[in-house]
């Protein structure tokens, strides 16, 4: 199947209260985003792919060995992450339901310490990637960090919550200062009730 742009679940201005602006949503969904569907139409087109699950193309592409992915893994893989990241966010209150909290505190210590180790692995991906919550394979609650577009569906893991650290995501609102970027999103943009449907799910 071709992939296709989600619309955002909100309006393009609905988080600006909360430090992501009307014109960082433009830019980051409305073009890269989009250039990311583009693209990965363009590259699938007349190959095995084409058809496919984004899930599918994503496990299928990727390579542990690769310095670079390819084209197609690169482009479907950042089309997820996104797809996730702007559901993972939302205007209005969502304070973190019991169940999660609960599941938090006993693998990370406190929630505090969990929102710390999660900046501090966003903040320490050298260059572009993402900083992840996850369901390991062990079925325990772990904080990693990948670079570029690889996503903790290349390893079997269940995404709860991440976060881009790509430049883009940021610079119009941060400028350089990612780890601001990284608390204000956990302090002020996760929907933590998706989070914790994710969780349930898993």
């Amino acid at each position: 199947m071709a992939f296709a742009l989600p619309d955002l679940p909100y309006a393009h201005d609905a988080l600006a209260s909360k430090g992501m602006s009307k014109e960082t949503l433009e830019f980051h969904h409305d073009i890269h985003h989009k250039a990311y569907v583009d693209n990965g139409n363009k590259l699938i087109a007349g190959t095995e792919w084409e058809g496919k699950s984004v899930e599918e193309i994503i496990k299928g592409t990727y390579d542990a060995g690769a310095v670079a992915q390819s084209g197609i893994f690169n482009n479907a893989s950042q089309h997820w992450n996104h797809t996730q990241f702007w559901e993972m966010m939302g205007p209005g209150s969502h304070p973190m339901p019991s169940e999660l909290e609960s599941r938090i505190t006993e693998a990370f210590g406190s929630v505090d310490k969990f929102k710390e180790a999660f900046a501090a692995a966003g903040a320490g991906q050298f260059g572009s990637g993402w900083s992840w919550l996850v369901v390991d394979t062990d079925g325990t609650l772990k904080i990693t960090k990948t670079e570029n577009g690889v996503n903790p569906l290349c390893f079997g893991q269940t995404t709860l919550l991440g976060c881009d650290v790509w430049e883009h995501s940021y610079y119009i609102d941060f400028r350089n200062k990612r780890p601001a970027y990284l608390t204000n999103f956990l302090d002020n943009l996760v929907n933590w009730e998706n989070v914790a449907e994710r969780l349930s799910k898993a």
